[in-house]
């Protein structure tokens, strides 16, 4: 559903189309019509649910990144996140963030409350998440 060897062409693509608002690329021609209807359905996140069955990641925290996306963060932040296991839900769902510095700014509040108070931080922000899914209709592009 995407283009072959799409994450080696990961940096051209930014560097041809940058970032659009919510940190997708705009226009990226990797992704088939078949791969924006599953987007669009959620069916993309499958093999993120097999992986949270598995124990590999956890309900709620920040997701896997590719190299390339890893590479545009913070020193801080890219340390900070390699503590802790990803998540299927994001807390990016939480206070939708559009630029990339916002998209960092959210991960860093959301790791340093689960820093603090893991299973409180998780329970607020699975609820948070939850009411800008179901109620806001939030998306990712």
């Amino acid at each position: 559903m995407v283009h072959p060897f799409s994450k080696y062409l990961q940096d051209y693509v930014y560097k041809q189309n940058e970032l659009q608002e919510g940190g997708k690329f705009k226009d990226d021609f990797r992704v088939t019509t078949l791969g924006k209807i599953f987007r669009k359905l959620w069916l993309d996140e499958l093999p993120m649910i097999m992986n949270l069955l598995k124990g590999e990641i956890k309900l709620v925290g920040v997701r896997p990144l590719s190299r390339h996306y890893y590479s545009l963060y913070t020193d801080e932040l890219q340390q900070k996140r390699i503590q802790y296991k990803p998540g299927l839900i994001p807390p990016f769902y939480a206070d939708m963030p559009e630029t990339l510095e916002e998209i960092m700014a959210s991960e860093m509040k959301y790791l340093e409350a689960y820093e603090k108070s893991p299973f409180k931080t998780d329970w607020k922000y699975f609820w948070k998440v939850f009411n800008s899914i179901v109620f806001k209709r939030a998306r990712s592009a």
